[in-house]
């Protein structure tokens, strides 16, 4: 949320004088407690700023990234996930190979009975099909990274929690699941760095927060 040039004033003068009553900081800006209710409603809202009856207000020593950070902490790996790319376990490494670069993604899924079997990333391809030429007959399950080895995630799970398993553990992309039974999971999504740079372009422009 955007702080606008009056709301920032109203801020510092709460943080050096504090507490002070809403009169008192209409005339330090020169209006009335009218135009500035609303200014006040918003801070006090967000938390910037907190109200005491019969005190005043005083200032909580939250930012605005403070509440910018607890909002975006907020925001949940549904609202912000890619559909999920995959392909069976029996599928030929060249095949894997070509939907890969038709998708212009930088890992694929691989599904067994339709659940999560697998993991593949265009490194894992690249190492393989060097001095191979029998990618056509060869499944990928040869190389993928197999269940219960790959970090997942759920749609519920926080953007934060998401995007810090990416920088953290090196990760291209996340598989997003639902669990449908023992150790099953059907592969609802997919959390990518793309996804993170677009949400921080998005919020720097005020589209989202």
């Amino acid at each position: 949320m955007k702080i606008s040039d009056r709301q920032a004033e109203i801020i510092e003068i709460v943080k050096k004088n504090g507490p002070i009553t809403g009169e008192e900081i209409a005339d330090n800006l020169g209006l009335s407690r009218a135009t500035i209710r609303a200014d006040l409603s918003v801070l006090t809202m967000i938390g910037i700023i907190g109200a005491r009856p019969k005190v005043g207000y005083f200032y909580t020593g939250k930012s605005g990234l403070t509440i910018l950070t607890e909002d975006f902490k907020k925001l949940k790996v549904k609202d912000f996930m890619s559909l999920p790319f995959s392909v069976d376990i029996k599928t030929s490494i060249y095949d894997v190979v070509v939907n890969l670069f038709m998708e212009d993604i930088s890992s694929m899924f691989i599904t067994e009975d339709g659940y999560l079997a697998g993991i593949v990333s265009r490194k894992d391809l690249i190492r393989f099909t060097l001095g191979n030429s029998d990618i056509k007959k060869t499944p990928i399950s040869i190389i993928m990274s197999r269940m219960p080895n790959i970090v997942h995630i759920s749609k519920e799970d926080s953007v934060y929690n998401a995007a810090n398993l990416i920088v953290t553990r090196g990760f291209d992309s996340l598989p997003v699941v639902e669990e449908v039974g023992d150790e099953q999971f059907k592969i609802v999504g997919r959390f990518t760095k793309t996804n993170v740079t677009r949400l921080f372009v998005d919020i720097c422009n005020g589209e989202i927060l």
